[in-house]
């Protein structure tokens, strides 16, 4: 059991960290004075999923839920 809780905190570490710098390398949400003439529908607004930011969000969701889920395996393992 040790053996298992060691392996998943150092898991949970690394997420921990990906997790801040994966939040810290995404865009602002604000799109400037353009959002506010409504010329936030450019190409790459639509097509959001396929970039960077795209995948970015995409993987903050992934590392959020295995945050969420590690930290309540970790605390249950830990009574």
């Amino acid at each position: 059991m040790t053996a298992l809780k060691i392996v998943l905190t150092i898991i949970f570490v690394i997420i921990c960290i990906a997790l801040s710098v994966i939040i810290l390398m995404q865009e602002g949400k604000s799109s400037g004075l353009g959002s506010v003439a409504g010329m936030a529908d450019t190409y790459w607004g639509k097509n959001k999923g396929r970039s960077m930011e795209g995948a970015l969000e995409k993987f903050t969701r992934f590392a959020a839920v295995a945050f969420m889920l590690l930290a309540l395996v970790l605390n249950y393992l830990n009574r």
